[in-house]
């Protein structure tokens, strides 16, 4: 007999019977992508053209193309990477390096679970509160940048702090054994260690950030711009605010299904090539990493 009182026949039907569940939730998963994915191709790719991707809208958008919500875009996604990316890693080397376990650093990490979990309507109201409102940003790419940086800080925080908390205590040990300080041993021995699985929640959040819609829509969002953001107080036109605008606001929705299929498509090709050059920039900096 085994413990729990299994036998071990009993053990391999059971452990094969949980496997075979594993894998149905998994394809069943990876099923439900494919069908969307598909229906966005199949609806979509009809209005893909080098006019479609290159060119402004016109005539009510029903016709042209979506070029400045594709660059208002990719401007929000890196902006807010830009100001997520510094605070995230920052606060993670913190709580995973210097913190001392206590009420505050309970207090900061339920704060930052919980921040994870928040709608991001929410996000959006504070961000026009307080940086269009108060610091009087206005309506711009800023305020935009900002507030998703805001809104994808959690996801960073939290993976850049487990990375730092899986690399081997024997590194830093190591490094403090040869006369190196703490930040020396964080600088040039822990962070290259845990760079690649720190960037895994940079990743996630880019792509969230790339996708929003409600936080683009209070900050920075205008229905409709016919030259790129000359600054960074320039409002900006994006992909999912641009789909919003076709499929609700528009006055000719129906004639424009077709161009709202295609943005889709946009979005999604956009987001995966974001995350493609991240996963890719990840993969050079594990290349020869074993540990």
């Amino acid at each position: 007999m085994f413990p729990f009182g299994f036998t071990l026949r009993e053990r391999e039907i059971r452990g094969a019977l949980a496997l075979t569940i594993i894998r149905a939730l998994g394809l069943g998963f990876l099923g439900l992508m494919a069908a969307l994915v598909a229906y966005l191709v199949w609806r979509g790719l009809g209005a893909i053209s080098w006019e479609f991707l290159s060119q402004y809208p016109r005539e009510s958008m029903t016709a042209g193309g979506i070029w400045p919500a594709i660059v208002g875009t990719l401007w929000l996604a890196v902006g807010s990477m830009a100001v997520a990316i510094p605070l995230g890693f920052g606060t993670a080397i913190y709580l995973a390096e210097y913190a001392r376990p206590g009420p505050l650093l309970t207090v900061i990490r339920l704060g930052v679970n919980n921040l994870a979990g928040v709608p991001s309507v929410v996000f959006g109201l504070f961000g026009l509160a307080i940086f269009v409102g108060f610091f009087g940003f206005g309506r711009s790419l800023l305020s935009g940048c900002l507030t998703l940086g805001v809104l994808t800080l959690p996801t960073v925080t939290a993976a850049a702090e487990e990375a730092l908390r899986q690399t081997p205590a024997s590194f830093r040990e190591a490094a403090l054994a040869l006369g190196a300080n703490r930040w020396q041993a964080i600088r040039q021995v822990i962070l290259p260690a845990a760079l690649p699985g720190m960037l895994t929640g940079a990743i996630l959040a880019l792509g969230r950030a790339a996708g929003e819609t409600a936080p683009i829509i209070f900050t920075a969002s205008a229905a409709l711009t016919l030259a790129p953001p000359e600054s960074m107080f320039s409002e900006v036109m994006a992909l999912p605010t641009h789909i919003f605008n076709l499929a609700t606001n528009g006055t000719r929705i129906a004639a424009t299904r077709p161009q709202q299929f295609g943005t889709c498509l946009a979005l999604l090709t956009l987001v995966l090539g974001l995350s493609l050059v991240a996963l890719i920039l990840r993969a050079r900096l594990r290349k020869g990493r074993k540990w």
